[in-house]
């Protein structure tokens, strides 16, 4: 079985067995490694040093890219699931399997990733800093990367397939439905597909861990981060506030208007949010509406957050782009499932409305919509808002 998958040599001067492997010092691009050098390629480990308050990276090996720094080793400092301690854990998988690794200094690109959070929570929005980091530093950096070093791949350990058919190779689910990453991997150009490579998505988690734990690997039973790597788990609402310009404390008040409590930040909410609120109604309520202009948070009951059209834009298409409308299966957070719409590419051609089957609940601005055909990732955009139409087939159009 392929890693991924391979395509053939291309006239660029690339090595066509050389891959840049994204190494976190996890279980999944460590299992990646050990995969890859299985299938003969020759591995250039890299990890990514972007936590936003980190310390300076480990340098292995004496090649460093004119365009991303490698820098000296220092193992004072812990952040996230970019840690010096992760960090040195990429490293020992390196030693064990015999391939060159470098630490890659990513800060200032990744202050970009930091401002996209804090502007998207202050403006009432839920935003997803793993998509983004996909899209602009892992299959956007590390490209410009394996580019220097001519390696013709990039891969991580993300639990998705490429397969090839007519139209070229194309997203898919992975095989193991519980860890399925390919919502998170949405937003990628559709150019970098070729050259990507995506080992571990073949298989279930179980048979990763016995994969690493039979090469020798202590990460074999290292626990799965679960953090944003640059915010304690638990404290964005204080990460935020402590970069924000801007005051975001407001009311909290139920969908009748009337004032139950006093909120420090709306970027402590979501929409649908159910714990946390700050409050006690004697009842079930949700978060239902986060207004920023007026930083009122909003709570109803669960109907309150039916949903039956949303509309997205900034599109990424990893197919043709639809000439019309088209049913398609979409997924509308990372930990949600895919329900049954119908797509609908508005005139300006830079946004769709989706129209649920059923009413959808939490679906949140800021977040990224993705839609799928069976397996497939057809593309997806970010949602804009949403709404709720009464009356079958009546579908108005967005202001």
């Amino acid at each position: 079985m392929h890693c991924g998958r391979r395509t053939a040599s291309y006239d660029t001067g690339m090595n066509p067995k050389r891959v840049v492997l994204a190494m976190s010092g996890g279980v999944d691009s460590s299992a990646a490694a050990v995969l890859l050098t299985r299938q003969g390629f020759e591995v250039i480990g890299v990890f990514m040093r972007h936590g936003e308050e980190s310390a300076q990276a480990c340098r292995v090996g004496d090649a460093a890219s004119p365009l991303l720094p490698v820098l000296e080793e220092r193992t004072d400092h812990k952040q996230g699931c970019c840690s010096a301690a992760d960090a040195m854990d990429a490293r020992r998988v390196a030693d064990r399997l015999g391939i060159p690794f470098y630490a890659l200094d990513l800060q200032a690109d990744f202050a970009r990733i930091v401002d996209y959070f804090v502007d998207e929570y202050t403006h009432g929005r839920t935003p997803n800093p793993c998509v983004q980091c996909n899209n602009w530093i892992k299959f956007g950096r590390l490209f410009d990367y394996a580019d220097t070093v001519e390696a013709q791949y990039v891969a991580t350990g993300h639990y998705a397939r490429l397969l090839n058919d007519q139209g070229g190779p194309g997203l898919y689910r992975g095989v193991d439905r519980q860890k399925d990453q390919s919502y998170v991997l949405a937003g990628i150009d559709r150019h970098y597909l070729s050259r990507m490579l995506l080992p571990v998505g073949e298989f279930v988690k179980p048979h990763i861990r016995q994969l690493a734990a039979e090469a020798g690997l202590e990460v074999a039973t290292k626990r799965d981060s679960q953090e944003i790597c640059f915010v304690t788990s638990g404290h964005h609402g204080q990460f935020v506030r402590a970069r924000s310009r801007q005051a975001t404390d407001g009311p909290i008040v139920t969908i009748d208007g009337k004032v139950v409590g006093h909120h420090q930040g709306i970027e402590s909410f979501t929409i649908g949010q159910r714990k946390g609120l700050g409050v006690a109604l004697g009842k079930p309520v949700f978060v239902v509406d986060i207004d920023a202009a007026t930083n009122r948070v909003v709570l109803g009951p669960r109907e309150a957050l039916a949903r039956t059209h949303l509309l997205a834009d900034r599109l990424n298409w990893l197919t043709e782009v639809p000439a019309g409308p088209f049913d398609a299966e979409v997924q509308i957070r990372y930990n949600s499932e895919a329900v049954a719409a119908r797509i609908v590419p508005q005139s300006d051609q830079r946004t769709v409305v989706v129209e649920f089957a059923q009413p959808a609940y939490g679906v949140a601005p800021g977040q990224l919509c993705v839609f799928y055909r069976q397996q497939r990732v057809l593309g997806g955009g970010w949602i804009q808002r949403a709404w709720h139409a009464e009356g079958a087939g009546n579908v108005p159009q967005p202001a």
